[in-house]
């Protein structure tokens, strides 16, 4: 009777029905260490049928396998390595957490070619920008939070700000000071000196593009189910707020309508639910990467609606986590700002909003793909 390991392959976890190559383990490790951690089964199938391995090489990557991952990575890299029986079959398992003085690599490539990052179920070579994250996040900084040096401290509009502290939920109102600023992270102070911050530019600069020119969406409408042939298209462009509301006009007269009478009432419905590309929008604006120089896209397909956003997940995250309202926050305070607008009630609730329309309007589940530094989300 065959055994099947009781967890499935992700972000956290791997599987090889063999001992690979010893640099493939490096970089499956130095990819686990650089995220948030994982482990690596040898002796397991893709299916998750465990097939073991001989005793003799159980013992033998027992009593080496941890040195030569500790000489082989900088910084130091210490997984555990054990083993772990299931009937007559034995599997090795190497763990790591997530490290603490990222990024990680391997000395004999150095960090520019050497540094390696999980993407899903894939370990891939780290991009440039991609690094630099890894750099902030061992420093426990965000992008959004870094100071705006050529940025003087009028590129805020103080009128938007003044309008999102009289209209904030749950909140009483208040006057533009700096205290404010600071407290919701749109300017930091340097050298007795305070330069506004990336989240404050995206969210109330006056002119966020002139400082971040890839941040914004194109919205294109597409002939067809595939291709390129453009029916129209725009370009969502100023504060978050403006190209949410523009994307969303856009998207929302792009669709198609169908029409019923009941009695003297006519009532209209959109091909797909409004709440879920409302929920996928917002997502892509609050949780994208910023940092990365390469607009946020949005095509409208005669069946489908495709949603793309720089940057990976910011934790292992997993389609059936995201029902279960599982968040990571790589933007807290982009996302607090548009908490408090009453455009993004609960974090994670998101996703559950979008498979919980589908499933009431008996449509095909969407699909979330995580790929080599982009999302997209597909709207059947």
């Amino acid at each position: 009777m065959n055994i099947r390991y009781p967890d499935s392959e992700s972000a956290l976890l791997e599987f090889k029905r063999e001992v690979p190559k010893n640099e493939q383990i490096i970089k499956t490790i130095i990819g686990f260490c650089n995220q948030k951690g994982g482990r690596l089964i040898l002796g397991v199938d893709n299916n998750r049928t465990i097939v073991g391995l001989p005793e003799d090489q159980i013992n033998k990557l027992l009593e080496s396998l941890d040195h030569s991952i500790y000489e082989a990575c900088y910084p130091p890299i210490i997984p555990l390595v054990s083993a772990q029986v299931f009937g007559d079959k034995t599997v090795l398992i190497i763990s790591v957490s997530s490290g603490m003085s990222k990024p990680y690599f391997r000395k004999s490539e150095g960090i520019e070619k050497g540094t390696y990052v999980r993407v899903g179920r894939s370990t891939v070579h780290a991009t440039p920008a991609m690094i630099e994250e890894l750099k902030w996040q061992s420093h426990r900084i965000d992008f959004e939070k870094l100071p705006v040096y050529n940025a003087p401290l009028d590129t805020l509009d103080s009128q938007l700000i003044q309008n999102f502290l009289d209209a904030r939920k749950n909140q009483a109102s208040a006057k533009v000071t700096q205290d404010v600023l600071r407290s919701y992270s749109l300017v930091i102070e340097e050298h007795s000196e305070l330069f506004p911050t990336y989240a404050g530019i995206l969210n109330f600069g006056k002119s966020p593009q002139f400082f971040l020119s890839e941040a914004m969406i194109i919205v294109s409408h597409f002939r067809g189910i595939e291709g390129r042939n453009a029916i129209a298209s725009i370009d969502c462009e100023g504060t978050l707020l403006n190209q949410f509301q523009q994307a969303h006009h856009f998207i929302l007269n792009r669709l198609s309508k169908s029409f019923s009478v009941e009695g003297v009432v006519r009532s209209e419905k959109l091909e797909i639910p409004e709440i879920a590309f409302r929920e996928a929008l917002i997502n892509l604006l609050i949780h994208r990467n910023y940092h990365i120089q390469a607009p946020s896209k949005i095509a409208i397909y005669d069946d489908r609606l495709e949603l793309f956003s720089p940057g990976n997940f910011s934790g292992p995250i997993e389609q059936d986590q995201l029902l279960k309202g599982l968040t990571y926050l790589r933007n807290p305070a982009i996302c607090k700002i548009f908490r408090e607008m009453g455009l993004a009630e609960k974090m994670g609730t998101g996703f559950i909003n979008i498979f919980k329309s589908y499933e009431a309007w008996g449509l095909e589940i969407p699909q979330i793909i995580e790929g080599a530094n982009f999302i997209k989300c597909i709207l059947p």
